[in-house]
């Protein structure tokens, strides 16, 4: 799956990314499900920060937390990468 060095910054290569975690075709993800309630736990949450930290983007798991949604983790990646670019 192609990303770019930043994260996915899409809202499908994300989708991609959960979808993987959680062992449930990216195509069955709605962007409004809660990814706690598919299977997403705090643990692998905290990975993801930690990759895309890595990465140059300024996430904050509490922000992801706060809302586990395909559309609003999009949102903040995005908004993340618009900071460092």
């Amino acid at each position: 799956m192609p990303q770019n060095v930043l994260g996915p910054s899409t809202a499908d290569s994300l989708r991609e990314v959960v979808a993987a975690i959680v062992g449930t075709p990216a195509a069955e993800i709605p962007g409004d499900a809660n990814l706690v309630f598919l299977g997403l736990g705090s643990l692998e949450m905290m990975r993801l920060v930690t990759r895309w930290r890595r990465e140059g983007l300024a996430v904050e798991f509490s922000e992801l937390a706060a809302e586990p949604t395909i559309d609003a983790w999009a949102t903040h990646l995005d908004e993340a990468g618009r900071a460092v670019g």
